[in-house]
């Protein structure tokens, strides 16, 4: 695990890392958890804090997690009211400039993706890219559905989560808690949140993440639509709502007939 100072020499310049904070939710993820905790332990950035978050687990979660103990920066093992509440706490403990979830099951995309982050571009507010979706075998199936923009901004919002949480970094100035109101869709509110807040979000124009398919808003795709609508008249009213559901429920038909996954 990385803890020293976030800086490095580079020719005559000294480059200051911020500080990440790399955050893992889990409940009874004994056959998950350990492929994401050694994908975020490879990484060569040095300037990072990793807290993993247990919502209580009664499998052998805990005893994986054992295994790299000394390496975690923060480990809490309590009942939560569920996933964001769990990733509220997740950010209450963390002390880095930005918050990067990578939960149980997901893993980032190399161990040089968090330097190849910042080593270029530093101080926005958020940082996102690609997403590869992941079998539970590791095997990629190829990239997510929806692509992100080349320049992403909260109105891109209005046509669909475009970015995946997993392939989004950001910093702690511009997010706030996770609304507990939201059962499946809290992230996408608060990724919309922190956009809207935003006055530099970058494109880092490469994959970031390997997301597990399945998860909770997978297997609960309706209620997450219906909370998502919601949000989405909440933000953009009702009129712009209902013309921009009409080419995203097509674009989901073609590609779940095409493909045969979502």
């Amino acid at each position: 695990m990385n803890h020293y100072s976030g800086s490095m020499e580079s020719g005559e310049q000294i480059i200051a890392f911020p500080k990440v904070s790399v955050i893992t939710v889990v409940f009874n993820g004994e056959t998950t958890i350990e492929r994401t905790i050694k994908s975020i332990l490879s990484q060569t950035y040095p300037n990072l804090e990793y807290l993993i978050v247990d919502g209580g687990s009664n499998d052998g979660t805990h005893a994986v997690v054992q295994k790299y103990i000394e390496k975690v920066s923060c480990f809490i093992s309590e009942l939560d009211k569920g996933l964001y509440d769990a990733m509220n706490k997740g950010m209450a403990h963390a002390t880095g400039d930005y918050f990067w979830f990578i939960n149980s099951g997901d893993e980032i995309e190399s161990a040089e993706t968090l330097f190849d982050v910042f080593r270029s571009r530093l101080g926005a507010d958020v940082y996102y890219g690609e997403t590869v979706i992941v079998d539970e075998d590791g095997k990629a199936l190829g990239l997510r559905r929806l692509s992100p923009p080349a320049k992403l901004t909260w109105k891109d919002f209005k046509r669909g989560m475009l970015v995946s949480h997993q392939s989004v970094i950001v910093h702690r100035r511009v997010c706030g808690k996770y609304n507990l109101k939201y059962r499946f869709s809290a992230d996408y509110e608060w990724l919309l949140s922190a956009l809207r807040n935003s006055h530099q979000v970058e494109n880092t124009n490469i994959v970031l993440s390997r997301f597990l398919d399945g998860g909770l808003t997978k297997k609960n795709i309706l209620p997450g639509l219906r909370e998502r609508f919601h949000i989405m008249v909440k933000n953009y009213g009702i009129v712009s709502t209902i013309i921009h559901h009409v080419p995203i429920s097509l674009k989901f038909i073609y590609y779940f007939v095409k493909h045969g996954r979502f």
